[in-house]
This record gives structure tokens, C-alpha cells and sequence, in this order.
């Protein structure tokens, strides 16, 4: 168990649960786009540690950019999208795959899918470490590909972040009710 901001967290996937999934997905996106090279979108901050795990996992070639956009305080989302770091290169006419840490309600991912389409990409899908369908408020926002469905829980590590702490864990804690 961790504790961070007077909550406790117990462990819910280990560092190797991680790594499987990891070469799970990597292994699905680099079947889909052989002979091709597709441009991964990381999104800062939380999906660095999913996006260099994937990335380095890929049996082809691709290219890479980032991105941050901002929903979150605490434990709960605002509902409303900050762009931070907007994206810097020309996707018009690329294979586009956004790499997310998790998708819970979709609001920031359905932003996104609105955005990216309108700069007129040949094909544009998301790829996430976790999924919460229960949470999910917009169809669109469903990742093509994702590492594990999760319940309800908060969770931190391994990326995902309490007021930007617990990142560098190294396995995936949810907060224990």
C-alpha cells in the first residue's frame, strides 16, 4: 500500500501485468499498420511511460510528436480542456495514433478526435493503457486499442498522477475505499 495526500492506494497491476499488456497492444497496432509508418501523438504528462514502453515494443517504423492537454484536479475531472503543448506537425494525409494514459469519461479524447480530423489526417485512431467504459460519456472517445478495462477506481503509477505525484511508480495502485 501508498499513501499520498492522506489516501491510500493498494496495488491493482504489477510491473509485469504491465509489460504484457504493453506488448499486447504493441503487438495489435504493428499487425494493423505493417508496411507502414504511422505518427504516435504522446500525451503529456500521464502517457509518457505507456508511449516509451510502446514505441520501443513496435515491430515497425514510426515517427512520434507530443501533446498536453489539461482536465484534471485532483481526483476528479473539470470537464473543460486546456490545451497546454498544442501539437507542432502537419498530420494531414498520415496514419495518426494518440497514445493516452487512460480513458475514463472521454471528454478529453472526444475533444481531441475533433480536433485531430480536422486537420485531415488519412486515418486517425487512440491507443490507452486503461479503459473505465463505465465511465465513458462519448462513444467517440472509445480507444481502438487499450491494455485493460478498469472499474471506477482512481488509480496512480506508472504514469497516472495525484496532483502530478506517483508517476514514477512502477506498478498501478487504486485507491482503496
Amino acid at each position: 500500500m501508498v499513501t499520498y495526500n492522506g489516501l491510500n492506494f493498494e496495488p491493482c497491476i504489477t510491473r509485469d501485468e504491465i509489460q504484457q499488456i504493453v506488448q499486447r497492444v504493441a503487438d495489435q497496432i504493428s499487425a494493423d499498420y505493417a508496411g507502414r509508418t504511422p505518427h504516435f501523438i504522446c500525451m503529456l504528462n500521464g502517457a509518457v511511460f505507456f508511449f516509451t514502453d510502446l514505441i520501443r515494443a513496435l515491430s515497425i517504423d514510426c515517427t512520434i510528436s507530443f501533446m498536453r492537454l489539461s482536465s484534471y484536479e485532483g481526483t476528479e475531472t473539470t470537464g473543460k480542456i486546456k490545451e497546454v503543448i498544442p501539437l507542432q506537425v502537419d498530420i494531414r494525409d498520415r496514419d495518426i495514433i494518440v497514445v493516452e494514459d487512460i480513458v475514463d469519461t472521454g471528454v478529453t479524447l472526444h475533444y481531441l478526435r475533433e480536433r485531430l480530423q480536422a486537420m485531415q489526417p488519412r486515418s486517425l485512431r487512440m491507443a490507452s493503457l486503461l479503459f473505465k467504459p463505465a465511465k465513458l460519456q462519448h462513444e467517440d472517445a472509445r480507444p481502438e486499442y487499450y491494455g485493460r478495462e478498469i472499474p471506477e477506481a482512481f488509480v496512480i503509477g506508472y504514469g497516472l498522477d495525484l496532483d502530478g505525484m506517483a508517476r514514477n511508480l512502477p506498478e498501478i495502485y487504486s485507491l482503496k475505499q
